[in-house]
């Protein structure tokens, strides 16, 4: 008996043994570290330094890859060999785009439901709104009256013929404004009065929003539609000190105000589907709608930021106070083809006198 208990003994120890052995061998082999990787259409200057104070604040590293486009074309080939966990990009057009490409996976959080309004995220968490720009008139400082274009339908009346200058209508940013038009009033009263607005231009579409302020500035046009941030990018450009005198040229007019209010556009992330590391990816999405990234965001590029409570910065809160359309983004985004199209069927590339 004392032999049969001694080798009981003698197992239980080596059992023992074994099992710190072991715990000791898993508490050696180093963690792996939490991270996200992510794609972005955001600049390096802009998103960076935000990602940096993310992994400061929360230990998970972001692997970046920045792109100007292609990004759905990549995600799609890698199939579920993606690496990819998020997506940052602007433009709800963009956003769309993944959407209707089935690549976003949906998200529930109460930080993203308390910090956006719904208005600026997709109805099931498909994407969420981090910054707004309003795409609004620029018009100069003298040469336009301060109540003669106060609606979306000034732009398209006769008095401004000849006045206004445009960026590509197929650009998304005016996709998205005509697409707005859409959804309140139907596409028969945008195609009538993009057809206006084609018959105001002073010229051909042509270059970027900046383009049009130094038209302004130059004479060729006294009217542009144009987002806000670029009057801050322009009157702060200390290498091309050229742009601050296209800033000092216009004033910004906000549109619609008795009406449905000004229509705006976004910024936004999204995780994609099939995330491996989709936990980590929504806390980073919930740390750029969070005060301290809101306020990066409102101070490096004059953005306005998603999350009440966070102050704009001071130059862009010196244009002044506007009341925004509340119409759903996911809404304007049901009707981007049909805009796209408005603008093929109205000729509107060609210019004024096509």
């Amino acid at each position: 008996m004392k032999s049969i208990l001694a080798t009981r003994i003698g197992k239980s120890r080596l059992a023992a043994a074994f099992l710190a052995a072991l715990v000791s061998g898993l508490l050696a082999v180093p963690a792996v570290a939490a991270e996200v990787n992510l794609y972005s259409y955001r600049q390096p200057f802009l998103i960076e330094p935000i990602l940096a104070k993310f992994t400061e604040e929360t230990g998970i590293e972001v692997n970046v890859v920045f792109a100007k486009k292609g990004m759905i074309d990549r995600i799609k080939a890698a199939g579920e060999n993606n690496p990819a966990d998020a997506v940052l990009t602007v433009d709800i057009g963009r956003l769309d785009g993944l959407v209707r490409a089935e690549l976003l996976e949906p998200v529930e959080s109460q930080v993203l439901d308390a910090n956006i309004p719904a208005s600026l995220r997709h109805p099931d968490g498909l994407w969420f709104g981090l910054t707004t720009r309003a795409r609004v008139v620029y018009a100069h400082q003298s040469r336009v009256g301060a109540d003669e274009v106060l609606t979306t339908a000034d732009l398209a009346d006769p008095k401004l013929k000849g006045r206004i200058c445009s960026r590509s209508g197929k650009h998304g940013y005016n996709v998205a404004f005509i697409a707005g038009i859409i959804a309140r009033d139907g596409e028969a009263a945008a195609e009538e009065w993009l057809q206006g607005v084609k018959a105001n231009l002073a010229r051909k579409p042509q270059g970027n929003d900046r383009a049009q302020a130094k038209a302004i500035f130059e004479g060729v046009c006294d009217v542009a539609l144009a987002n806000t941030y670029y009057v801050g990018k322009m009157a702060t450009n200390q290498e091309k000190p050229e742009q601050q005198d296209w800033a000092r040229a216009i004033r910004v007019q906000f549109l619609d105000q008795d009406g449905p209010g000004q229509h705006v556009n976004i910024s936004g992330a999204a995780v994609i589907k099939g995330a491996k590391n989709r936990e980590d990816a929504i806390r980073l999405i919930e740390f750029l709608s969070g005060d301290i990234a809101q306020r990066m965001y409102a101070s490096s590029n004059f953005e306005y930021p998603v999350k009440a409570g966070v102050a704009t910065d001071p130059l862009i809160e010196s244009l002044g106070e506007f009341r925004a359309d509340p119409l759903p983004l996911s809404e304007i985004a049901r009707h981007r083809k049909a805009a796209s199209q408005i603008v093929d069927r109205v000729g509107f590339e060609q210019g004024p006198d096509a």
